[in-house]
């Protein structure tokens, strides 16, 4: 026992508590701790359970699904928004999605998906709903976890303990903001695509669309349709490619060349040739060529930003220099009057409740963790979804899970075997689950090769069940 805890078994209540500090820590014994209940979070618990743990898992909000869920506070889904990676690379294993639901489901529909999976599975009750997490704590064995939680719209705290605590939070709902000079003193409206919610906040005005990513590529095709004017503003230029190739949806062309273990160099060239004759040449349209070769940071997936190029109605701009009161402006020396910016600037991932050395957070604010999944210092400490693969998520996070589970049990049935494999691998390099180089973005610096990541998945499972 630790020995700033103490155990006072005056009553049969209180027998089953650890005291510290002259308040009660409650100590659930071999249970599992899960942060959150999106969709990551939830195929921890189904997988967690069928390798036979008890969970508790504690979701801030008042029901599951996430960024899915738009009744969250901090969902960042408005009411267009569509899946970029198609249906079969999206959905859980173990749980096909609807045969007549389309390629690319709506955000309402993912939804219903996780909330059919959640009962499905029986996955409500091991949920604790409108409670957040405030602190992770490791005791001193390294190896258990003291968990303060605490009412959601406040409440007294209270802390349990925990054999291992696994993080599903999601990366998607704190807002990254840019320093751009004279932003604040801008007299039009800034608004982080966090915030939006539909096209009436475009409608019949002149919006400026700052970021390249899928986000700002969607707002900027949303502004074309409602806004009087829109300017799209990146910092470099980027592979775009169309969400369907030769009649499939380009997720699912592209892995059938990574399953046949095409060179990456073959891979590249017929992406390119694709793009040359369907777009053609980028910069024949304003933009610029991309500074990185295909595959180097997964491509921006949207059909109709090159259509509405095309027709005049987005114009393409590049990075923002500066603001002043009344209009922006842009590298190249050139200016816009915008009433409406929208920063689709993308998220940051955030473990308020987490000491930064827990998840090796360096002072960018990057965690490095082992297989992208595990704490590198503490074993019984994983994050799941912290990913960004070039398909679809959950798929991910259903073998991230199972990855996950497994380690757990082989740690409650043989700890010092467990132990012993553990610091093997102490002294490993860190690994980029890449093919090539990959740009070291803000935006880039979790993002995976879905397929080198499985097959790394793979090997550790294979691993596991072999000790």
């Amino acid at each position: 026992m630790d020995d700033q805890y103490t155990v006072r078994p005056d009553t049969a209540a209180s027998a089953a508590r650890v005291w510290h500090d002259g308040q009660p820590v409650y100590d659930r014994g071999d249970t599992v701790c899960v942060i959150g209940a999106g969709g990551s979070g939830l195929t921890v618990i189904k997988n967690l359970r069928e390798a036979g743990f008890s969970v508790d898992c504690y979701e801030r909000e008042t029901s599951v699904g996430g960024a899915w869920n738009w009744r969250h506070d901090r969902s960042p889904v408005y009411a267009s928004t569509h899946l970029i990676s198609s249906k079969p690379f999206t959905q859980f294993p173990d749980f096909p999605m609807p045969d007549d639901w389309p390629d690319y489901p709506h955000h309402s529909q993912m939804l219903t998906y996780f909330e059919r999976y959640a009962d499905h599975f029986g996955l409500r009750e091991h949920v604790w709903f409108g409670t957040e997490v405030a602190r992770v704590e490791p005791l001193r064995d390294g190896r258990r976890w003291d968990v303060t939680v605490r009412g959601s719209r406040g409440g007294q705290e209270r802390t349990l303990r925990y054999a291992a605590v696994v993080v599903a939070n999601g990366h998607n709902w704190s807002p990254r903001y840019p320093e751009i000079e004279g932003l604040d003193d801008f007299r039009g409206q800034v608004l982080h695509a966090s915030a939006y919610s539909d096209a009436a906040q475009l409608r019949g005005r002149k919006v400026l669309v700052i970021g390249g990513g899928n986000t700002g590529c969607d707002l900027a095709v949303e502004a074309a349709q409602q806004a009087t004017r829109c300017w799209h503003s990146t910092r470099r230029g980027y592979w775009y490619a169309p969400k369907y190739v030769l009649g499939r949806p380009a997720d699912q062309a592209n892995d059938l060349l990574r399953w046949l273990r095409l060179p990456l160099a073959l891979r590249r060239w017929l992406f390119t040739r694709l793009l040359r004759l369907t777009v053609g040449d980028f910069s024949r349209l304003g933009l610029r060529e991309p500074d990185h070769k295909p595959y180097e940071s997964h491509p921006v997936v949207n059909s109709q930003l090159m259509y509405y190029i095309g027709h005049g109605v987005i114009t393409p701009v590049p990075d923002v220099a500066r603001f002043t009161r009344g209009g922006v402006e842009f590298a190249d020396g050139t200016s816009a009057d915008p009433d409406l910016v929208v920063l689709a600037t993308g998220y940051q991932p955030v473990f308020e409740f987490a000491s930064p050395e827990l998840l090796g957070i360096d002072a960018d604010g990057r965690p490095r963790l082992r297989l992208q999944l595990f704490s590198r210092t503490h074993p019984t400490l994983a994050v799941v979804g912290l990913v960004q693969p070039g398909s679809g998520m959950f798929s991910i996070a259903h073998w991230q899970a199972v990855t996950v589970a497994r380690w757990l049990r082989r740690w409650g049935a043989d700890p010092e075997r467990a132990a012993a494999a553990w610091g093997r691998r102490q002294g490993k390099p860190e690994r980029r689950f890449v093919q090539g180089r990959v740009a070291d973005s803000s935006r880039h610096w979790f993002e995976v090769d879905h397929v080198v990541y499985l097959r790394a998945l793979q090997r550790s499972l294979d691993e596991l069940e072999a000790a």
